[in-house]
């Protein structure tokens, strides 16, 4: 049995983390598993009950299971909170209590999606790129940090066992795809880009069947939309991984297809990368394929169960190659569902790719 902390989270999060669970409950079935799930409090909905994003109760509860599901955080009624009370404070808790040094933000087209871009199809088509983003350095948790009337200022920080142990992992995961790392700085400007690469080049002796080479990060965000198939692992800080891996969203056309893995040497935490989108919450009309796609990430990299992902992506394709869209990715001739439908409809597909299949459940 796999414990699973679920945490909803704020605006159009419960309605996708609900998909993901009806995901997850079909794999149980037919891969004959069982999910334990435990539903907490994260964010906005924590601060509103709790006084606080995150409490210590719930970072117990995730401490406790083997992987972390999250919906999403955030939303306007929030925004005027103090910085450490808004309810992204409690994700950035979150990644650093856990120790989520690493996080994967895969960005590919699906031949049925090429002309909801607005790339064009003969640049998109094969596309297939994996965002490694370290998670938990930068600025984003450098210290000294702080704002005055005067000044703001943050410290871009990385030490070395954090540059290492993150080119570590880029370069691991590589070994299992085209086995080409970019790695990407501003080295011509930053020290700390500078120290970056330095580390970066020294680890990369241990991996010498894989390629690397070293891109700055304002050509990168370039090159990612003028030629994405060049790149396989991209390699990357907190701070620029950011940016970059929403400028990939450019690939699959919407925000609501990017799922995102957060690990750790020790736990794991998987999330859509859309955000709240606290303008469509309630109205089921959310995309819920980056959550199911998250789902897929999950049992592959915390359950080892390949083929349950690899049945998930394919009914996703299959889903879109069937002309089903959700609000966000439709054009006049689709299917329009809700955020509901899609996920029945996949699981549609799920059922008949397993019967076809006739997988033996104990080769996972």
């Amino acid at each position: 049995m796999f414990s699973i902390t679920l945490l909803p989270g704020d605006g159009i999060g419960p309605e996708v983390t609900s998909a993901a669970v009806k995901v997850l409950k079909t794999v149980a079935e037919k891969f004959n598993i069982e999910f334990n799930f435990k539903t907490e409090l994260i964010g906005g909905a924590s601060y509103d009950k709790y006084s606080t994003p995150l409490t210590d109760e719930v970072l117990s509860q995730c401490y406790s299971s083997d992987v972390v599901f999250l919906g999403a955080v955030g939303g306007p009624k929030w925004e005027n909170l103090p910085h450490h009370l808004k309810p992204e404070a409690a994700l950035l808790k979150l990644r650093k209590a856990l120790g989520l040094y690493a996080n994967l933000r895969p960005a590919k087209i699906y031949n049925s999606m090429l002309s909801y871009s607005s790339l064009k199809e003969e640049v998109l088509k094969g596309t297939d790129v994996l965002i490694v983003r370290e998670l938990t350095g930068d600025a984003y948790f450098g210290e000294p940090r702080g704002y005055d009337e005067q000044k703001g200022f943050n410290t871009m920080i990385y030490t070395k066992e954090e540059v290492e142990r993150i080119a570590r992992k880029a370069f691991e995961l590589a070994r299992f795809r085209n086995k080409k790392v970019t790695s990407v700085d501003k080295a011509n400007v930053l020290e700390v880009s500078q120290f970056w690469r330095k580390v970066v080049i020294d680890v990369h002796k241990d991996y010498q069947d894989v390629e690397l080479n070293h891109m700055y990060v304002d050509n990168a965000a370039m090159q990612i939309v003028r030629y994405p198939k060049q790149f396989d692992v991209i390699l990357t800080s907190n701070l620029f991984g950011d940016i970059l891996s929403d400028i990939a969203a450019m690939i699959t056309g919407s925000l609501g297809m990017l799922p995102s893995a957060s690990l750790g040497s020790k736990y794991a935490l998987y999330e859509p990368v859309h955000g709240s989108a606290p303008d469509i919450a309630g109205k089921g009309i959310a995309n819920p394929i980056a959550a199911i796609s998250s789902v897929a990430m999950m049992l592959k990299y915390s359950f080892q169960m390949d083929k349950a992902a690899e049945l998930i992506e394919n009914s996703i394709e299959n889903t879109l190659t069937k002309g089903y869209r959700t609000k966000d990715i439709y054009k006049e001739g689709d299917k329009l569902v809700s955020t509901d439908e899609m996920t029945d409809k996949i699981i549609e597909e799920f059922d008949k790719l397993f019967a076809k299949e006739a997988i033996n459940v104990f080769t996972l």
